[in-house]
């Protein structure tokens, strides 16, 4: 039998302890180890040639009042300032090559998510799950980089807004083609279990643009929802932002801003859904998160 030991630190004391140790891995091989915190010239020096910040303070200082007010709506639509806004998008276009300046834009920032339809597919749908209880990775409050698991429960009740923000180049491939995000709402009346669908048509062409709409009621009592985005008969491109499922005060849309919409969660976060997952995805059909140029 493994021999472990503990230590029960006074409260005073843990700022001290944890200042030169950090936490290694917590679900593989759990361990305490020290933190790097001193640093040779050498070593800043490179750190400093590999960070983009320089080179986008330096493109950043040269842009005119007009310009950075426009980076403010754009940092607006996700809660950040212009700056920050610029940082995260341009910074993208340094690490993949992309040349030029990433150009500021209400309807989509940095990462989007993008749908890729060829032959032989002619369909993909994709499901993003509501029930009344599920699970979240969500970033522990202090740390850089540490998430966990945690146990949501989504009180649902009308009005439910859906919004997305669009850009398409689809082209149909038969009659009865179309493009849609939409909700699939449970709702109970006079002892029956009904299901309604809440639609919003998305364009087969246009560029980038917001879509919404509003349900306000339905027969009996809403109990619980999911989101769908079905592409059907087509084939193209399909690039979306900013998805919003209002109710209750608030979005409760997984990855609404589209850092990583086909992600999967394993090991100890095994309970957590994926932000978007497939249910109809035949060979030719794609999609994930991209950098829209």
């Amino acid at each position: 039998m493994a021999r472990t030991n503990f230590i029960d630190l006074p409260e005073a004391q843990e700022d001290l302890y944890w200042t030169p140790l950090q936490s290694g891995d917590r679900f593989t091989f759990s361990k305490v180890t020290r933190k790097q915190t001193l640093l040779g010239r050498q070593k800043i020096e490179g750190l400093t040639r590999r960070s983009y910040l320089p080179a986008i303070a330096a493109i950043w200082s040269g842009y005119s009042d007009a310009l950075k007010d426009d980076w403010r709506d754009a940092g607006g639509e996700r809660g950040v300032t212009n700056w920050q806004a610029f940082v995260a998008d341009q910074s993208q276009r340094i690490k993949y090559g992309i040349a030029g300046e990433a150009t500021p834009s209400i309807y989509h920032q940095d990462w989007v998510g993008g749908i890729i339809i060829e032959a032989p597919a002619e369909e993909i749908k994709l499901a993003q799950y509501h029930p009344p209880q599920y699970w979240i990775s969500k970033k522990v409050t202090g740390k850089k980089r540490m998430y966990e698991p945690v146990s949501v429960t989504e009180k649902f009740y009308l009005p439910l807004k859906l919004s997305i923000n669009y850009l398409s180049d689809l082209t149909s491939t038969g009659s009865g083609s179309f493009a849609k995000l939409y909700a699939t709402i449970r709702h109970l009346y006079q002892g029956q279990n009904l299901s309604t669908d809440f639609e919003i048509d998305i364009p087969l062409s246009g560029g980038w643009a917001n879509l919404n709409d509003t349900l306000s009621s339905l027969l009996g009592q809403a109990t619980s929802y999911h989101l769908f985005i079905h592409l059907y008969k087509v084939r193209g491109t399909l690039l979306f932002d900013n998805i919003k499922a209002e109710h209750s005060g608030q979005n409760w849309v997984r990855d609404p801003y589209c850092k990583d919409i086909s992600k999967q969660f394993t090991r100890a976060f095994y309970q957590v859904p994926q932000n978007w997952a497939a249910l109809i995805i035949p060979s030719g059909a794609w999609y994930g998160s991209v950098y829209p140029e």
